[in-house]
């Protein structure tokens, strides 16, 4: 089933967030705009009661550090309460409740339910099943479009644009969630694509079709060094082991690109690296003190795009 596309004076208001297909130029400006003010009322006084008396259930299938502790700092800075389920080994779900059955029971007790699951699609079967809005944090190798907010608020802050730069997607693109989301949210500004891995590891043909149906310009490499000095954006990811089943397959390209400040020497003095995280070599902590290195901003940029969403979606903006 389609996710809805987000129209209105308060277009997240009640909305499940499933997609990035769901998000157009109009209704990001009205989030970034709200992740602004959020940015305030922490920088000014920590936090708010704009969300006091809301319930988030945070129902999480898959290990998680940065988004399901942004998610409950967002929440608990906005006033609102928690429910953590971060260990389902811990819950009903090992005694065989289904998915379905799970958020139908969560939404007795919350007001939103913020889901990671391993399978593609789940957060839409989620959302079917539960009257209470569902925000998808992640499902499996499919789509993670809250990252791709924080992602895209990131490049805008830094370039203070989106239009015209140079974007080079670097590492597992095959099964990377957050470069998908990414991409399909790049699509809608006037970028340009650099899609740099391995043979084996490269972005999914329907990424592809969706960038040409845009007709926007992409092209696909194996060596960071043809992009380095070209790209606006450098947004690395891992090689997520997880995902293979031939760990000689894993082995033989978890170690494919390093960035180092030796690489960096080549880039764009304005250029950004970013990296969703968690990092397992990628990016050389040497690279950490580069005023280009992105990442840990991302990181806090992600807890005011999720205040924000929150807000939204709960009609209290």
């Amino acid at each position: 089933m389609a996710p809805k596309p987000i129209k209105g004076i308060n277009p997240f208001r009640g909305q499940d967030i499933l997609s990035v297909k769901q998000f157009d130029r109009e209704n990001l400006r009205y989030l970034f705009g709200l992740a602004e003010e959020m940015r305030i009322i922490v920088e000014r006084v920590g936090h708010s009661n704009l969300l006091q008396g809301k319930v988030m259930a945070s129902l999480f299938y898959e290990p998680s550090t940065r988004t399901s502790s942004s998610f409950i700092a967002a929440m608990s800075r906005l006033g609102g309460a928690v429910i953590p389920i971060n260990e389902v080994v811990y819950s009903s779900v090992t005694k065989g409740e289904s998915l379905p059955d799970t958020v139908r029971t969560l939404e007795s007790y919350a007001d939103v339910i913020v889901l990671r699951h391993p399978e593609v699609g789940s957060a839409a079967v989620a959302a079917h099943y539960c009257e209470k809005p569902i925000i998808n944090a992640g499902d499996g190798v499919g789509e993670h479009p809250t990252q791709a907010l924080l992602d895209l608020f990131t490049i805008e802050e830094d370039h203070n644009r989106v239009d015209g730069l140079s974007v080079a997607m670097v590492g597992d693109l095959k099964y990377g969630r957050t470069v998908h989301s990414l991409t399909r949210l790049l699509s809608l500004y006037n970028v340009k694509f650099y899609f740099v891995s391995p043979e084996i590891l490269r972005m999914p043909p329907e990424l592809i079709e969706e960038v040409k149906q845009k007709g926007l310009e992409y092209e696909e490499l194996e060596d960071v060094s043809q992009v380095i000095d070209k790209a606006d954006v450098l947004y690395v990811t891992r090689v997520q082991k997880e995902r293979f089943t031939d760990l000689a397959q894993y082995d033989a390209v978890k170690d494919y690109y390093v960035i180092t400040p030796e690489i960096m020497k080549r880039a764009k003095q304005t250029m950004t690296v970013m990296h969703p995280l968690p990092r397992v070599g990628e990016i050389s902590y040497a690279v950490d003190a580069d005023p280009r290195a992105s990442y840990f901003r991302q990181m806090k940029n992600g807890m005011y795009v999720r205040m924000a969403l929150l807000t939204a979606v709960l009609g209290r903006a």
